[in-house]
């Protein structure tokens, strides 16, 4: 029941004094949003609600769930917000609303437990492989870390982490400052099935991921991740504390975090680790029937050529069978033996059980051949063949988990596409809004708007005259067009390409037209890319899918984002094809709900690079004529900001380059 409801100040009281004290200014779509979430929290339905940036979101959701006084989950997507929100947000809430709620809710930060160092892993040591036999990675480090050798780098790091250690409070690696490598971070943590477990671990009373989820058990509100967040729906045994409200931002991420979770994957290496580790633990017999299984696969996988598998080949099927028997006799030793011999042994039994169990639930649900999982080939120049699964959709899933028991509120600047919600809620299981039912939840979609005039601080611009882009490279008549929008901008220009090859080719080409600096995705840290383009305002920062979203510059060093196509799915991405075509199959438009809305979804992103404070001016360049021409553009270009739209390339240059006049004169 909200603060009000119970004679408590109203949510205007609150929200003003929770926007006082961060230092910003109550916005109309801040308290629309606001009362909304109250609504729907006190009502226990569900909300869909798109809040453009600028709008002050975190609190917009923070004041309402805050007053209702039950617990709440916040799901997020980035650990930027998630920062945000546990080391500025929320504590200056709780303070600012504490006099007028008359009571101090608690906080916490709840993540995967692998998030989390292990004390046992930072004494006892990684349970020994073959190929590295028994040894303490301390003293390895200790070693390397002196003779400068070739894991020099490794060593320093695991030494930084024994130090750390020491020093921190939480255990989180977020905590680390500078961090340090996935393969040194692995040296002291563990998965949840890895863990021992606190009763059976010496170094369970002093646990830091028990205690993070201590801290969350007893906490008023929650701040987690997707990944936990569809660990807990899936997995069915509860990782987060019980809860009546979950509040999901950075919504437009959900469904594909949901399907990462909901994934498997089986690989040469993976099986080969399984094998390693399962044959210090059980009979021989058991061992070499593992071995016999693995190599079979890996003959199988050296043939295989990327795509998806609508069927399962025999020689695969016959692998899989192999492999899935062969971890089950594994499993059923492994539950038996109790060697005494082995250093550590339930540390070593519980990293061998976690693997085989992998390789036995992955190839039974790829022989399984649902029609709901999708199963495919894909080949790493670096890595190799793999064989991966995923579920065709995962509405249903989140419909049954997410919304049956919880009222949910999701949010994000980008959830309102093509004109409305509809598309976005069926991907999270919901019926057209107003269509519910028993197995369909009540929701609504709401828009609260952004604080930013648009159509007067930016432009859209789709360069018209364009050939359309082939499959094939080498569009000479774009990176044309490109140079002289660059050009205009006097830099400033965030290039979104939508493969790696086409940024690269870009960046090649203006490096050597231009006098400007061109960063390129890949060549240095994403953080210090951002980072050098923030500071330097006649810096290009060219990239591809992670530079779409998160990227927050405001600013004259951000006043021209080109994307050089639309980014529709590649046609042979198998999971994308395999949903377009079940949504053919059921009488449905396959393209516009598949590939359109995940197009969609990605310009909406990435043209909300440009506008990021009042003060932005710029252009957004679509380098890509279909936009114009094509029946579809219509249903992409009402996704993105509503800026002024034009094709006139000679009026945008010459917009680019008075804004670039102006932004000289005001440094």
């Amino acid at each position: 029941m909200s603060a009000a409801a119970d004679g408590g100040p109203a949510l205007p009281e609150l929200l003003h004094a929770a926007v006082t004290a961060v230092g910003g200014t109550e916005r109309p779509g801040q308290v629309a949003m606001a009362e909304a979430v109250a609504q729907a929290v006190d009502a226990g339905t569900h909300l869909l609600i798109q809040a453009g940036t600028g709008t002050g979101k975190s609190l917009g959701y923070l004041v309402p769930a805050l007053a209702h006084g039950e617990r709440v989950v916040v799901a997020t997507a980035t650990l930027a917000l998630q920062r945000q929100l546990v080391e500025r947000d929320l504590p200056r809430t709780v303070e600012a609303l504490h006099p007028l709620l008359r009571r101090r809710p608690q906080y916490a930060m709840l993540k995967g437990r692998s998030n989390y160092l292990c004390l046992h892993r930072l004494h006892e040591g990684v349970p020994a492989e073959e190929e590295d036999g028994l040894f303490d990675p301390f003293e390895a480090a200790q070693a390397a870390a002196v003779t400068g050798g070739a894991s020099s780098r490794l060593g320093k790091d695991l030494l930084r982490l024994r130090d750390w250690a020491d020093e921190t409070e939480t255990g989180d690696r977020d905590g680390l400052s500078p961090g340090v490598s996935d393969r040194a971070w692995a040296q002291v943590s563990v998965t949840s099935r890895e863990c021992l477990g606190a009763s059976k671990c010496a170094y369970g009373a002093e646990c830091f991921a028990e205690a993070a989820r201590e801290r969350a058990r007893l906490a008023d509100v929650v701040v987690t991740n997707h990944a936990l967040l569809a660990i807990d729906a899936i997995e069915g045994a509860p990782v987060l504390p019980g809860h009546e409200v979950l509040i999901v931002d950075e919504a437009h991420e959900l469904v594909s975090r949901v399907t990462g979770a909901a994934s498997g994957e089986l690989t040469p290496g993976g099986v080969n680790r399984a094998v390693r580790r399962a044959a210090k633990l059980v009979d021989e017999k058991a061992a070499d029937q593992l071995l016999t299984a693995s190599e079979s696969f890996e003959r199988v996988m050296e043939l295989a050529l990327p795509g998806r598998l609508e069927e399962i080949p025999e020689d695969l099927g016959y692998a899989l069978a192999a492999l899935r028997d062969a971890a089950r006799t594994c499993l059923t030793a492994l539950g038996n033996t109790r060697d005494a011999s082995v250093q550590d042994e339930d540390a070593v039994r519980k990293q061998a059980v976690a693997t085989v169990e992998n390789v036995h639930a992955v190839a039974e649900r790829v022989l399984a051949g649902s029609e709901y999982d999708v199963v495919w080939y894909e080949r790493h120049d670096r890595f190799g063949a793999s064989l991966r699964i995923a579920p065709l959709s995962v509405s249903g899933l989140l419909r049954e988990k997410l919304f049956a028991e919880r009222s949910v509120v999701l949010t994000s600047a980008t959830l309102r596409l093509g004109g409305d919600f509809n598309g976005v809620g069926a991907s999270l299981g919901l019926a057209p809004e107003g269509e519910h039912g028993q197995d369909a939840p009540e929701w609504r979609g709401l828009d609260v708007g952004s604080p930013f005039d648009y159509r007067k601080q930016g432009i859209l611009y789709v360069a018209q005259h364009l050939s359309p882009p082939g499959r094939e490279g080498g569009r000479g008549d774009m990176l044309a067009e490109l140079t002289s929008l660059v050009q205009a901008a006097g830099g400033r220009t965030l290039g979104l390409f939508s493969s790696m090859r086409g940024a690269q080719a870009a960046a090649e080409e203006l490096r050597g037209r231009l006098d400007v600096p061109v960063l390129l995705q890949g060549e240095e840290t994403l953080g210090e890319l951002i980072r050098r383009f923030a500071e330097d305002p006649r810096t290009c920062l060219f990239g591809t899918l992670s530079l779409w979203q998160g990227v927050d510059v405001p600013g004259a060093s951000c006043q021209l984002v080109v994307m050089d196509r639309i980014p529709f799915p590649r046609p042979d991405d198998p999971l994308m094809s395999a949903r377009q075509k079940a949504v053919e199959e059921g009488g449905g438009n396959g393209f516009m709900a598949v590939a359109a809305t995940h197009a969609a979804l990605l310009m909406a992103q990435g043209a909300g690079r440009l506008v990021r404070a009042t003060g932005d001016r710029g252009v957004v360049a679509v380098l890509d004529s279909r936009l114009a021409r094509a029946r579809y553009g219509g249903f992409l270009r009402s996704s993105m900001p509503d800026f002024w739209y034009t094709t006139n390339g000679e009026q945008v240059r010459r917009s680019l380059a008075a804004i670039d006049a102006a932004a000289g004169d005001a440094s």
